[in-house]
């Protein structure tokens, strides 16, 4: 298995990262995922621009311009042995120059950004998952308060996400201060009466690309939807869940906190919504 390191393609087992890098000291990084089909990268510019916005959140100056990200990313695309591919993007502060405090919250001076990069197989959903549906836990959403920043610190994330493992669901959905922020590891939208609804971009939640192409497609294809403040009660009441992600694409939730979703089982209007999102994404393969 090939990986990217700091300007270099080599062997997994032999990527090394001084344990002083700010990224295993103090989480002091950020990442991106970009689902790949067919060794085509999707949404590539969206996933940079998000990227460049989380390094200018923690102000990291970008390491590269998009055409040599680009560049990097298919170079590392065309190395692996599966054609569709989960690629992870990571940049950390680096680590402090000889004579610099090992650790310090400051910002070292003089430091170089370490950049790794590799890629896995993509697992997304089986026909036979997504018929089914999944069931859900719901959380209060007790992370810091710039959750559209893709940082690697994602303990709060995991300690939520593990809420919902620890009940043999696939995922937690927050709540913050009575309202719908988004779930652990996705992008939750609501269907009520044939409307679509999705909590608006803030600094509560990190706007997946998915969430922006669910968007897109039911503009382009006349469904009713609203972007805006979604109460726990409008959760609970819901006649469709879904969680969204470049991984997961588009699951029916048909059970929140042991209680049914609506009758229990993926809407139509998710089932619509999912048979739009691989016509796109065939699209995009093609192109």
């Amino acid at each position: 298995m090939s990986v990217y390191l700091n300007g270099q393609f080599l062997p997994l087992a032999e990527a090394k990262v001084s344990v002083l890098d700010r990224g295993f000291v103090f989480g002091d990084g950020v990442y991106e995922l970009v689902p790949v089909y067919s060794g085509k990268p999707f949404r590539l510019d969206a996933h940079l621009r998000r990227l460049q916005f989380s390094l200018d959140g923690i102000r990291l100056a970008n390491p590269h311009s998009v055409g040599e990200w680009r560049e990097r990313i298919l170079q590392l695309i065309a190395q692996q042995d599966f054609a569709d591919q989960s690629v992870y993007i990571q940049v950390t502060r680096g680590t402090p120059a000889e004579g610099q405090p090992l650790r310090d919250h400051a910002f070292p001076s003089n430091v170089s950004p370490t950049v790794f990069m590799f890629a896995q197989p993509l697992v997304t959903a089986t026909p036979a998952q997504k018929a089914a549906g999944v069931c859900a836990v719901s959380a209060v959403d007790n992370r810091w308060l710039r959750c559209n920043i893709k940082a690697i610190s994602l303990l709060a994330n995991l300690l939520l996400r593990q809420q919902a493992v620890d009940a043999d669901c696939a995922e937690t959905v927050m709540l913050r201060d009575g309202f719908l922020t988004e779930g652990a590891a996705s992008n939750i939208f609501v269907v009520k009466d044939g409307v679509l609804r999705a909590p608006p971009p803030s600094s509560l939640m990190l706007t997946g690309i998915t969430y922006d192409v669910v968007l897109e497609l039911a503009a382009a294809h006349d469904i009713p939807h609203e972007v805006r403040a979604i109460t726990e009660a409008e959760v609970r009441g819901a006649d469709e869940l879904w969680m969204t992600s470049s991984t997961k694409e588009i699951m029916a939730i048909v059970a929140l906190d042991g209680v049914p979703v609506g009758a229990g089982v993926p809407g139509p209007l998710a089932r619509r919504m999912d048979a739009l999102y691989q016509t796109f994404k065939q699209q995009v393969m093609r192109s």
